[in-house]
């Protein structure tokens, strides 16, 4: 073989051997990039189901429970001629009634920013107050001309429920449930700082239950 043409078929054989190897140098590149991008992908996507979930997990009603009671007296006159003739209608009421005040976690709004790693509270439900009472009338004393009746009955329970509401944004009751609401909601806050997320209240971000306590109760 010619010397010139065996320094040509050399040189050839030189350049297909690095064009191979600088294809497989291409290939692996893009390929560990597609990999490692998706992996990525899947971390974040696996890490929102997590917080979803323990978003789902807390969505149950957080309730305190208080007792109140009182002496309710009841009194009522139906007048004839004036002034001139009167008949009186009274009682004597012990109320007891049971209240519970709640918070229904399943109504918290969120967004999921899976981007940039935040959970965003959006607003929180007002808490439900439940009250259930149980009247007891003593001392009634009516007339044929001015008798209890129905309506009257439903004056009083208006009124005692009137009272015990009253004495329940007097009392503690509605503290105490807050307080176990932010509690519950602490919950969320500790899974986002384990996993390198935040967690954030209109905008706000949450460093500790403290700030979430004094936002939610502000």
């Amino acid at each position: 073989m010619i010397p010139a043409e065996k320094n040509k078929l050399s040189f050839f054989t030189e350049a297909r051997k690095w064009m191979v190897l600088l294809l497989v140098a291409l290939i692996l590149f893009f390929g560990y990039n597609y990999f490692t991008k998706k992996e990525d992908n899947s971390t974040v996507e696996y890490d929102t189901a997590l917080i979803q979930q323990q978003i789902k997990n807390v969505g149950k009603l957080v309730v305190t429970e208080g007792h109140f009671a009182e002496v309710l007296t009841y009194k009522d006159n139906k007048k004839y001629l004036g002034d001139l003739i009167s008949f009186e209608k009274k009682a004597l009421v012990i109320v007891n009634a049971d209240v519970t005040v709640g918070f229904d976690l399943s109504l918290v709004k969120y967004d999921i920013d899976s981007i940039n790693k935040v959970v965003n509270i959006v607003s929180i439900p007002e808490e439900e107050i439940k009250i259930s009472t149980d009247l007891k009338y003593y001392d009634t004393e009516s007339s044929r001309m001015n008798e209890f009746t129905g309506a009257d009955y439903n004056k009083i329970a208006k009124i005692a429920k009137a009272n015990i509401t009253k004495k329940i944004d007097n009392s503690p009751l509605k503290k105490n449930a807050k307080n176990r609401f932010v509690s519950e909601l602490s919950k969320l806050l500790i899974v986002t700082q384990t996993m390198g997320w935040k967690l954030q209240y209109n905008g706000e971000e949450m460093d500790k239950e403290a700030d979430l306590g004094l936002k939610i109760k502000g």
